[in-house]
């Protein structure tokens, strides 16, 4: 008699977890950066790295290098919208608000994702699913709500202009997960990853050259090693392994693994910088595990 075979976890939670740990050790990464680099011109150097190593890795590999013919509207509509959100529109959320409020908007994407997808991709939110979309959020909320707490209402209208951007910037990242679920390119991954940044930050190379300018001598070892980081790991290779990632699980799901980015990126910001961990940061990654795990759960079981 046949032995059940046992559940085998699909492969891209695997991805999930590595873009998920790249862009949440980001955060302390970010804020060493932010001390020595102007906010564009850091992205235009970390991006250009991460394109020229990927291509170079793509050539080396054999892998064809430009996208097949008819396939640049589509890779443009999805640089514009994975890339050039997060590059051009995010930044300027910040000159209104605090980092850990922009966080709290940045991850409503879920939502946006989860509602998105059931248009364009048929994926009926479930009750489970629905549920871990909740566990997490709830995650989230709490993490973000001490900083939160005390503020005035005038200056919570005082930030309007940077919640706009911030909303912007989740609405676009979700459209560009379920965009590149209904219009997957037909190129290999290193290439397609190379020219989503190249496109997405061509943007960014305008304002960078327009309106900063570098201290080179106030860049330091630790500036440099920050600076690599961000080129290789949380651009190269979280984003190679995020659109990998969407190849093997449904948009929605894939969507509330990402909610443990803020997570990662205060355990991480207290083990590199030294920030708070407590009782309430200890409670948000119990809950957005929770629901990290609950829509693991319904991809496994279906």
């Amino acid at each position: 008699m046949a032995e059940p075979r046992g559940r085998r976890l699909n492969p891209g939670f695997g991805y999930l977890l590595v873009t998920t740990a790249a862009w949440g050790c980001n955060w302390p990464v970010m804020k060493l950066l932010m001390r020595e680099w102007p906010p564009f011109s850091f992205r235009i150097l970390a991006g250009g790295g991460a394109v020229l190593l990927l291509l170079g890795i793509a050539r080396w590999q054999g892998d064809a290098l430009l996208p097949p013919r008819g396939q640049w509207r589509r890779l443009a509509v999805a640089s514009l919208l994975n890339v050039a959100s997060w590059s051009v529109v995010a930044p300027l959320s910040l000159f209104w608000l605090d980092a850990s409020e922009a966080a709290i908007i940045a991850y409503t994407m879920p939502i946006w994702a989860t509602m998105l997808a059931w248009p364009f991709l048929g994926e009926r939110p479930t009750g489970p699913r629905v549920a871990g979309l909740g566990l997490g959020l709830a995650g989230v909320a709490l993490l973000m709500a001490g900083p939160l707490a005390t503020l005035p209402a005038a200056q919570v209208l005082a930030k309007l202009p940077g919640v706009g951007f911030m909303l912007l910037t989740a609405l676009m990242f979700a459209g560009g997960t379920v965009f590149t679920k209904r219009f997957p390119l037909a190129m290999p991954p290193l290439p397609l990853v190379a020219w989503q940044l190249a496109i997405g930050l061509a943007p960014v190379v305008v304002i960078g050259l327009g309106f900063e300018q570098v201290r080179w001598s106030g860049i330091t070892a630790l500036g440099w090693g920050c600076l690599a980081y961000v080129g290789i790991i949380a651009q190269g290779l979280a984003y190679l392994a995020w659109f990998r990632a969407l190849k093997r699980l449904p948009a929605s799901t894939a969507a509330i693994g990402s909610l443990l980015v803020p997570v990662l990126g205060v355990l991480s910001s207290a083990l590199v910088l030294g920030e708070p961990l407590g009782a309430r940061q200890v409670a948000s990654l119990t809950l957005t595990l929770g629901g990290v795990v609950l829509a693991a759960r319904v991809v496994s079981d279906g």
